[in-house]
C-alpha cells in the first residue's frame, strides 16, 4: 500500500518492539522501585491486551473457518503447522493456494507458512520482520499482528460475501486495503477507522448517554452496541429501560442479541470490554460485523417495501380462492352424499312401496338437482375470475387442490348422473319385479286348483285289480296300466311347474310365501301317494304275466321235444367222411340243443313252482302248477335216450371213412414235400441257408412225425379188414403204394442236406468275417470314446474297462488269423473269389487301427486319473486346512512367559506340517500345470479348483499369522524399551553431529558443500524420524495393549520425545542455510521427472497407428483425450517449474542460472511440441473416426439397397386386372419407400462428398464408396420406374382382356 496507517504503525512498532531482548535495558538492578513497578504494570496491560486480541481474534478466524468444517482452539499454536492459516486465506480470498506439505516435521511447518506468507506478498499486503519461523515458533505478538494484517486487508472484502446490497449504498463504500470512505460528493476522504467512527456516531445520534469519540472508553458501557441496534431492530431491544451503571448487563444483552438474532459470531465478552483500558483492535473487529450486517439489512428494507405492493392483490385473490374451495367443498360433499344415498339398492317388498319411493326419486331430479347444478356453474364462473385477476397480476395460474379442479367436479357430477341414472332404471325393474310377483301369484292359485283336482280322480282309477286269466287278458291289462304310468309321467312336468312358480316367489322373497308353500306342500303329498298307489298295482300285474308267461314257454318246450325225436329215429348214416361228420356235427348240436332245453326246463320249473311258495298276493292255485312241471320233465328223459343211440351208429361209419381220408392225405403231403425238396435252392447267404437248413431240419421232424402217423394209419386199416365191416374193398392195394412213395422222399432229402453242408461252410466264413469286422468297429468305437469319467473311482472304472478291451482285441487276434485258415479248407469255387481276399485285408486293416487307437485311449484314461488324483488331493488338503482352522480359530493366546512358549512350540509343529501341506499343494499346482500344458480338456475346472485350493492355503496362512501377531505382541514391549534407549542415545549423537556443522561459505560451491556434509546427517534423520513414529506407534499400541503398564511404556518415550525437540531446535540452526540448496535441489528433481514425462507423452502423442473399425477409433479417440487429460494436470506442474525458477532467481544465494535457463529453454521447446503433437494427432483420429461413422452409414445404406434389389429381382406379372391394381398400389408404397431410404442414401453421400471436400485421408476410399451407392440407387430407380411401365401395360391388356371376355359372354 502506498502510506501505511496508523493501526499499521502501531502493529510494525509492537512487532519491533517484540524483537528485543526483554533483559535489556528495563530489568537492570540500578532502576528504581518506581520504575520497576511501571514496567511491571505496562508488561500486565500488555498481556491483558495479548489475551483479548487473542480471544477475539481466534473468534474471528473461527467465525470464518466454519465454512470449511475447520476449528482452531488455541490461535498460537493451531496456526504454527500452517495448514490452518492457509486454509484461512483461502476463505477470505477467495483463492485456491498452494497444497499444504505433508508432515509433521518443523520443515513441513515452515514451509507451509511461507506459502501463506508468500500469498500475502502476492497480494501486496507488507509484513515487516514476520518470518515463517516466527509463527512455527508460537511468538504471541507476531502471531497477532500478523491476524491484525490480515483482517485490515480482508475485512472490506466482506461486503463480497454479504450479499449483493453493499453495491446498492456507494455513499458508504469501504475499500480494500486502501480503507477508506468516500462521501455522496467525493469532497473527503477519510481513513477507516475515522469513517467506522463517523459511522457509528451517526448512527447513534440523539440517543442519550451515548456519545462515541473512540474504540476504547466509549463502548465500555455497553450503550453504544446497543443503540447501534436499537437503530437498526428497534423490536430487539427495549433501550429507555438500559442504564450506565449496569455496563455488564448492557454488553451480555447487546452481544447475545447480536449473536442469536442477528447472526453475528461473538467476538467479545463483557469482560473484555467492561474494563479500564479496553482493547481498541477487538473493538473495530467486532463494531465492522454491526457495520456490514446492518448495510445489507437496509437493501432488504427497501426490497421488501417492493414486495409489499403485490400483497392486497394476493390477499384479495386468497380470499376468492378460499370461497371457491369451500363452495367445491360443500359442493362436493353434498355429491357424494346424494351418491351415497340414491345408490342405496334396498327398496320395499311390496308393489305399493315401490311405487311410493319411485314418486320420491321424481322429486328430487325435478327439483333438488337443478339448484346444485347452478351452484356448479357458478364455481366455473368464479375460477375464471381468479384466473383472470392473477393473470392481471403476471401471477401464476391458480391450480385447485387435488380434488377441487373443475375436471373433479365434473368427474363427481358425473358419477352422480351415473348413480342417478342406476338408482332410476333399478327401481323401474323392482317395480316390474313387483308386478310380475303378483301375475305368479294368481298363476300359482289356477294351476293348483286344476292339479288337485286330476289328482283326486287318478288316485281312484288306479286302486282297481281286475287282469284277466290267461297270457293275452293279463298282457291287455299291463298295456292298460302302462297307459296310465305314461299319464301320470307326462303329469309330473305340470306339477314340476307349480314347483318352479313356488320356488320362483320364494326366490324373489313374496311377501305372502307362507300361503304358497303350503298349498305346494299339500300337492307334493298327493302326488306322492299317487305313485305310491300305481307302483302296487304294477306289482301285482307284472306277478301274473310272469306266471303266464312262463306256462306258455312250457307249451312251447313240450312241442319242440316231439320234432326232435322224429329226427333222432332217422337211419340215414352217409357214404363219405365228411357227410358222416357232417352228421355228427348237426347230432352234436342236436345234444347241445337238448341240454340247454333240459337247462330251460329246469328253469322253467324253479320259476313256476315259485308261484307256489310266495306269500301274500298269488296269481293261481299250486296244483295247477306242479302238474305242469311233472309232464315237461317225463318228455325230456325219453329225448336224452334216444340221442345216445344214434351217436353210436354214426361213429361206426365215421371209423371206415377216416381210414380212407388219411391214405389219401399220406400220398398228397408225399408229393407236396417232394416238389419242396426239388424247387429249393442253396442259399446266398448264411441266413437263408441257416434258413434252409432249418427248413430241412423241420422237414426231417415233418418226415419222422408222419412216418409214425403213416404206420398208425397202416394199422388202423389192418385192423378194419381183420374186423370185416362193410366197405374194406381196396384197402391192401392202397397200403402197398403209399410206401413205395414214401422211400423215395427219404433219398431225396438225403442229398438235399449235402448241398446245404456246403454251402454253409462259406457262408460261416463270410459271417465271421463280418462279425470279426463288426466287433472291431465297435471296438473302435469304445476305444475313441471321449468319456474318460466324471471322477477318480468312474476314470479306474473306464481304465479297467479299456483293459478289458485291449485284452479282448488281444484275444481277436487269434481270430484275425483263424479266418485266414478258414478261408484255406473253403471248397474251390468259393475260395478263389476275389470279395474273399479284399474282405479278409479289410479285417486285418482294422484289427490293426483299432490297437493302435486303443495305446492312445489308454494314455488319455492315465491323464483323466491324474486329474482326478489331483481332485482328491486337494480335498485331503482342504480338510486339513478345515482342521487347523477350527484350532486356531478357537486358541486364545495366554498371558504368562511360560504358556506362550508351549504356544510358539505348537506354532513350530504347525509350520513343519504347514510345510509338509505347502509341498503337496506345490504338487498339486505342478500337476495342474502339467495338464495345462498339455491342453487337457477340463483345463477350466482344474484350474478353478486351483484357485480354489491356494485361495483357502492363503487364508490359513493369513489366519496363522494372525495368531503369530498375537503371540508376538507380549514380546514386543520388551524390545519397545530396548529401542526406546537406543534411539535415545542416536538422537544425542545427532545432535552432538548437528553442532559440530557450521555454514562454509556463500557462493554455490560453499552450499553444495553443506549440503554434502549435511546430506548423510538429512538421511540419518530421515531415518531416524520414522522410527519415532514406529515407536510413537508402538507406545500408543503397547500402552492400549496393556494398560497395567502404560506409565512405564510412555516415560521412555517422553524422554525421547524431549530429546528429539532438542535435536529439532538445533537442527533449526542450519536450515537456513539448506533453504536454498534443498529448493534447488527440488527444482532439479521435479525438472527431470517432468522432463522425462514429457519425451514419454511426445512417444504417446506421436502414434501412427490407424483404427480398423469405428469401436477402434472410439477407443483411440478415449484414450487421446485421457492422455490430453493429464496433459492438462501437468500444466499445473509446468507453471510451477516456471514459478519456481523465477523464485530462485529471486533469492540472494549465487545458483548455476546458465544452466537453469538451458534447461528451462528445453521444457518450454518440448512442452509447446507436445502441444502442436496432441493438435495434429488429434485431428488425424478426428477424421479417422468420421470416416468410420460414414463407414456405419454407408453399410446401412447398402442394406437399403440389397432389399430394394432383392425386392424388384423377384417380380411377376399379375395375370387378373385385381391382382394388376394389387400389385400397382405394392409397387407404389414400394417406390415411396425406395424414395424415402434414396433421401438417407444421398445423405450419406452428401456426408462423404463433404469429407472428400474437407480433404479427409480416406478421401480415395470415401470417393469409391461414394460412386458406388450412386450408381446402384440411380440403377434401382430406373428399374422401378421400368417395372411400373409394365405394371400399367398389364393393366391396360388385362382391362382390355376382360372386355372381351364380357363382349364375348353378351
Amino acid at each position: 500500500m502506498a502510506s501505511p496507517d496508523l493501526d499499521n504503525a502501531e502493529a510494525q512498532r509492537q512487532l519491533n518492539n517484540n524483537n528485543r531482548p526483554i533483559s535489556s535495558g528495563f530489568w537492570e538492578t540500578e532502576c528504581t522501585s518506581s520504575k520497576l513497578f511501571e514496567c511491571s504494570r505496562i508488561k500486565a496491560l500488555a498481556d491483558e491486551r495479548d489475551a483479548v486480541q487473542k480471544k477475539t481474534f481466534t473468534k474471528w478466524v473461527n467465525s470464518h473457518l466454519a465454512r470449511v468444517s475447520c476449528h482452531i482452539s488455541d490461535l498460537y499454536n493451531d496456526l504454527r503447522d500452517g495448514y490452518m492459516l492457509t486454509r484461512l486465506l483461502e476463505v477470505l480470498s477467495g483463492e485456491l493456494l498452494p497444497r499444504p506439505t505433508r508432515g509433521r516435521m518443523r520443515i513441513h511447518c515452515l514451509e507451509n507458512v511461507d506459502k501463506a506468507l508468500q500469498f500475502l506478498k502476492e497480494q501486496r499486503v507488507h509484513l515487516e520482520n514476520v518470518g515463517s519461523h516466527d509463527i512455527v515458533d508460537g511468538n504471541h505478538r507476531l502471531t497477532l499482528g500478523l491476524i491484525w494484517t490480515i483482517i485490515l486487508r480482508f475485512q472490506g472484502s466482506m461486503q463480497f460475501y454479504m450479499g449483493k446490497a453493499w453495491a446498492k449504498h456507494p455513499e458508504w463504500h469501504i475499500e480494500i486495503q486502501v480503507i477508506k470512505i468516500n462521501t455522496a460528493d467525493n469532497r473527503e476522504t477519510r481513513s477507516a477507522k475515522d469513517a467506522l467512527l463517523l459511522w457509528c456516531q451517526m448512527k447513534t445520534a440523539g440517543y442519550p448517554e451515548v456519545n462515541i469519540q473512540n474504540f476504547t472508553t466509549c463502548w465500555r458501557d455497553g450503550l453504544a452496541f446497543n443503540a447501534l441496534i436499537h437503530r437498526h431492530r428497534p423490536d430487539l431491544i427495549e433501550f429507555h429501560k438500559l442504564t450506565r451503571s449496569n455496563a455488564t448487563h448492557n454488553l451480555q444483552q447487546a452481544f447475545n442479541v447480536a449473536e442469536h438474532h442477528l447472526g453475528l459470531t461473538k467476538l467479545l465478552d463483557p469482560e473484555d470490554v467492561n474494563t479500564e483500558n479496553p482493547d481498541e483492535k477487538s473493538i473495530i473487529t467486532y463494531v465492522v460485523s454491526y457495520y456490514h450486517y446492518f448495510s445489507k439489512m437496509k437493501a432488504l428494507i427497501v426490497e421488501g417495501k417492493r414486495v409489499g405492493k403485490v400483497l392486497d392483490n394476493c390477499i384479495e385473490t386468497e380470499t376468492i380462492i378460499n370461497r371457491y374451495d369451500a363452495l367445491a367443498s360443500d359442493l362436493l360433499d353434498w355429491i357424494e352424499k346424494t351418491i351415497g344415498i340414491i345408490s342405496n339398492q334396498k327398496f320395499a317388498n311390496s308393489l305399493t312401496g315401490v311405487q311410493q319411493q319411485l314418486q320420491a326419486f321424481t322429486t328430487y331430479c325435478t327439483i333438488e338437482k337443478p339448484i346444485k347444478f347452478q351452484e356448479k356453474g357458478n364455481l366455473e364462473v368464479l375460477l375464471f375470475t381468479i384466473q383472470s385477476k392473477l393473470r392481471a397480476n403476471n401471477q401464476k395460474p391458480y391450480v385447485p387442490q387435488d380434488g377441487k379442479l373443475i375436471s373433479d367436479i365434473n368427474k363427481a357430477w358425473e358419477r352422480l348422473e351415473k348413480a342417478e341414472h342406476e338408482r332410476g332404471v333399478a327401481l323401474r325393474k323392482e317395480l316390474i319385479r313387483q308386478e310380475k310377483l303378483e301375475l305368479l301369484a294368481q298363476r300359482f292359485d289356477h294351476k293348483t286348483t286344476m292339479r288337485q283336482a286330476w289328482l283326486n280322480e287318478n288316485q281312484r282309477l288306479v286302486s282297481q285289480d281286475n287282469f284277466g286269466y290267461d297270457l293275452p287278458a293279463v298282457e291287455a291289462a299291463m298295456k292298460k296300466h302302462e297307459a296310465i304310468e305314461a299319464d301320470i309321467a307326462s303329469y309330473e312336468e305340470r306339477i314340476s311347474v307349480v314347483m318352479e312358480l313356488s320356488s320362483e316367489m320364494e326366490k324373489e322373497g313374496y311377501y305372502d310365501i307362507r300361503r304358497i308353500l303350503a298349498r305346494k306342500e299339500n300337492i307334493l303329498g298327493q302326488w306322492s301317494l299317487l305313485k305310491e298307489l300305481v307302483a302296487g298295482r304294477r306289482t301285482r300285474l307284472e306277478k301274473n304275466l310272469a306266471l303266464q308267461k312262463t306256462f306258455q314257454d312250457m307249451v312251447y318246450m313240450i312241442d319242440w321235444m316231439e320234432d326232435t325225436q322224429a329226427q333222432l329215429l332217422s337211419k340215414d348214416f352217409r357214404k363219405h367222411l365228411l357227410e358222416v361228420d357232417d352228421l355228427l356235427q348237426k347230432h352234436s348240436l342236436q345234444e347241445a340243443d337238448i341240454s340247454v332245453q333240459a337247462e330251460r326246463v329246469e328253469t322253467l320249473n324253479a320259476a313256476a313252482l315259485k308261484f307256489t311258495t310266495i306269500e301274500g298276493y298269488q296269481p293261481c292255485d299250486p296244483q295247477v302248477i306242479c302238474n305242469r312241471v311233472n309232464h315237461v320233465s317225463s318228455c325230456l328223459e325219453e329225448l336224452k335216450q334216444l340221442a345216445a343211440k344214434r351217436r353210436a351208429e354214426l361213429e361206426e361209419s365215421r371209423q371206415l371213412w377216416t381210414f380212407f381220408q388219411e391214405l389219401e392225405e399220406s400220398e398228397a403231403w408225399i408229393r407236396e414235400k417232394s416238389s419242396i425238396l426239388a424247387s429249393q435252392g442253396y442259399g446266398k447267404d448264411l441266413s437263408s441257408v441257416l434258413r434252409l437248413l432249418q427248413k430241412h431240419k423241420t422237414l426231417a421232424g415233418e418226415l419222422l412225425a408222419h412216418r409214425s402217423l403213416l404206420q398208425n394209419t397202416i394199422k388202423r386199416g389192418k385192423q378194419i379188414l381183420s374186423e370185416k365191416s362193410f366197405g374194406t374193398a381196396g384197402i391192401q392195394e392202397r397200403i402197398m403204394e403209399v410206401k413205395d412213395e414214401w422211400k423215395n422222399l427219404e433219398d431225396q432229402a438225403a442229398q438235399h442236406l449235402s448241398h446245404l453242408q456246403e454251402a454253409l461252410n462259406f457262408f460261416q466264413f463270410s459271417t465271421e468275417t463280418d462279425d470279426q469286422a463288426a466287433w472291431l468297429q465297435d471296438a473302435y468305437r469304445l476305444v475313441s470314446s471321449e468319456d474318460f469319467g466324471h471322477d477318480e473311482y468312474s476314470t479306474q472304472s473306464l481304465l479297467k474297462k479299456h483293459k478289458g478291451v485291449t485284452e479282448a482285441i488281444d484275444k481277436h487276434r487269434l481270430h484275425v488269423v483263424a479266418l485266414r485258415k478258414h478261408m484255406v479248407v473253403l471248397p474251390l469255387q468259393y475260395r478263389e473269389q476275389e470279395e474273399v481276399q479284399v474282405r479278409l485285408g479289410e479285417v486285418e486293416q482294422l484289427y490293426t487301427e483299432v490297437a493302435e487307437v486303443a495305446i492312445l485311449r489308454q494314455q488319455w484314461l492315465h491323464d483323466a486319473l491324474a486329474v482326478y488324483g489331483m481332485f482328491s488331493e486337494v480335498n485331503a488338503c482342504e480338510l486339513w486346512i478345515d482342521e487347523k482352522e477350527q484350532w486356531l480359530e478357537k486358541m486364545e493366546i495366554p498371558e504368562k512367559l511360560e504358556d506362550v512358549e508351549v504356544v510358539a512350540h505348537r506354532f513350530e509343529s504347525l509350520d513343519q506340517e504347514m510345510n509338509s501341506l505347502m509341498g503337496r499343494i506345490l504338487d498339486v499346482n505342478l500337476i495342474v500345470q502339467q495338464l495345462l500344458d498339455g491342453g487337457h480338456p477340463s483345463s477350466a475346472e482344474v484350474r478353478g479348483c486351483q484357485d480354489h485350493l491356494n485361495s483357502r492355503w492363503n487364508c490359513i496362512v493369513a489366519l496363522v499369522e494372525q495368531k503369530k501377531d498375537q503371540l508376538d505382541s507380549m514380546l514386543r514391549l520388551q524390545n519397545y524399551l530396548l529401542e526406546c534407549a537406543e534411539i535415545k542415545s542416536q538422537i544425542q549423537d545427532k545432535r552432538k553431529a548437528i553442532d559440530a556443522t557450521q555454514y562454509m561459505g556463500s557462493d554455490l560451491g560453499g552450499v553444495l558443500a553443506l549440503q554434502r556434509r549435511l546430506s548423510t546427517m538429512e538421511g540419518a534423520l530421515s531415518v531416524l524420524e520414522p522410527k519415532l513414529l514406529h515407536l510413537q506407534e508402538e507406545a500408543e499400541y503397547l500402552a492400549t495393549a496393556h494398560p497395567s503398564r502404560t506409565m512405564e511404556i510412555l516415560v521412555p518415550f517422553d524422554g525421547i520425545s524431549v530429546e528429539w525437540e532438542e535435536l529439532k531446535r538445533t537442527l533449526q540452526g542450519c536450515e537456513d542455510s539448506l533453504t536454498v540448496a534443498s529448493r534447488l535441489q527440488s527444482f532439479i528433481q521435479d525438472l527431470d521427472s517432468f522432463l522425462t514425462w514429457l519425451v514419454q507423452t511426445q512417444t504417446a502423442a506421436a502414434s501412427d497407428q490407424l483404427p480398423n473399425d469405428l469401436e477402434e477409433a472410439e477407443k483411440l479417440i478415449n484414450k487421446h483425450a485421457a492422455l490430453k487429460e493429464e496433459i492438462g494436470r501437468y500444466e499445473e506442474d509446468y507453471e510451477r517449474l516456471q514459478a519456481m525458477n523465477e523464485l530462485l532467481e529471486s533469492e540472494d544465494a549465487p545458483l548455476p542460472q546458465a544452466a537453469l535457463q538451458q534447461w528451462l529453454q528445453k521444457l518450454d521447446v518440448g512442452w509447446n511440441k507436445l502441444l502442436e503433437m496432441w493438435e495434429s494427432r488429434r485431428e488425424v483420429l478426428v477424421q479417422a473416426h468420421i470416416f468410420h461413422l460414414f463407414l456405419r452409414d454407408v453399410k446401412q445404406a447398402e442394406s437399403f439397397l440389397n432389399n430394394q434389389e432383392s425386392a424388384l429381382a423377384h417380380v411377376e406379372l399379375p395375370t387378373t386386372v385385381e391382382m394388376v391394381e394389387g400389385a400397382i398400389k405394392k409397387h407404389k408404397d414400394f417406390t415411396t419407400t425406395m424414395e424415402l431410404n434414396l433421401h438417407r442414401i444421398k445423405a450419406v453421400i452428401e456426408a462423404g462428398e463433404s469429407l472428400i471436400s474437407q480433404n479427409n485421408i480416406y478421401s480415395e476410399r470415401i470417393r469409391e464408396r461414394v460412386d458406388t451407392l450412386a450408381s446402384r440407387g440411380n440403377q434401382n430407380r430406373e428399374l422401378a420406374q421400368q417395372w411400373l411401365e409394365k405394371l400399367n401395360d398389364q393393366w391396360e391388356l388385362q382391362i382390355f382382356l376382360q372386355d372381351c371376355h364380357a363382349h364375348s359372354y353378351s
